[in-house]
């Protein structure tokens, strides 16, 4: 069944190989600020937005030494603002710790602000061609689907041999890109697998919640600079029963200053 299994995969590539730009280059740099933005957005977003990012950011010692406001306001259409956040920290730790250049080790990836061994792992196969195995939604899709169909609670700790068993050794990158790539295919056409996924949650409603004030918050200082905390309460989107949350996290977060009663990014 295995050996099925992988020839379905690339068969499916074959004749539905997609195209990105992350694809067309081993710049681990790049690879790595793609992995990150893909984290939680679907690649029709990210594209866009990572060709902004390599034209003023180009490499990490530019984005390390960008204003995190700088880094933001570019990242803004992305979602999950602390990513960016994310992103800024890490580079300036690659700067720092590791003369600017992307570690080609997992542990030491992993150890990055926002990465985790999934990103970190995900960043080796494709950067350098390491042969390591790795689950992120498409993927946990794809070994559920045909190897625990009848199995509910599927643990992720289950599919990585599975995962690490199939995978071509000789040349992992281009395996993982027919991975994702029928992966996505498979979510058009099968009721969500990982539903059966013991690690699956429904993500919350972002309408009228903290994170939607949240983003409203940060969007109003983006393209404002500075506001007045009540000015900034009378026009933020959202439940605004959720405003001093909202404003407490960012600060304790590091995302804005408060200076008196006025609210300006960090």
């Amino acid at each position: 069944m295995k050996g099925e299994f992988v020839e379905i995969i690339w068969n499916h590539y074959k004749t539905n190989k997609r195209s990105f730009p992350w694809r067309e280059t081993q710049n681990p740099y790049f690879i790595f600020l793609s992995e990150v933005m893909l984290q939680q957005t679907q690649t029709s977003r990210v594209v866009e937005k990572y060709n902004e990012f390599i034209e003023l950011f180009p490499t990490v010692t530019h984005l390390a030494a960008a204003d995190f406001s700088q880094v933001l306001t570019h990242w803004s259409g992305l979602g999950y603002n602390r990513r960016a956040k994310f992103l800024w920290e890490a580079a300036k730790q690659i700067q720092t710790l590791h003369e600017g250049k992307i570690p080609h080790d997992v542990t030491k990836l992993d150890a990055l602000p926002g990465i985790g061994y999934n990103t970190a792992a995900a960043i080796l196969v494709y950067a350098f061609n390491t042969p390591i195995a790795f689950i992120e939604t498409n993927i946990r899709r794809i070994y559920i689907h045909h190897f625990f169909s009848h199995r509910k609670l599927v643990s992720d700790a289950e599919l990585l041999p599975l995962i690490a068993e199939t995978m071509d050794r000789d040349n992992p990158r281009e395996w993982f890109w027919a991975l994702m790539d029928y992966g996505s295919n498979l979510a058009k056409t099968t009721t969500n697998p990982n539903r059966k996924s013991k690690h699956y949650s429904k993500q919350s409603t972002f309408t009228g919640s903290v994170r939607q004030v949240r983003g409203s918050i940060l969007k109003l200082l983006i393209a404002n600079k500075t506001l007045n905390k009540s000015k900034l309460k009378d026009l933020v989107e959202g439940d605004k029963a959720h405003f001093d949350a909202a404003v407490a996290q960012l600060l304790s977060e590091g995302f804005i200053r408060r200076k008196g009663q006025n609210i300006t990014l960090q």
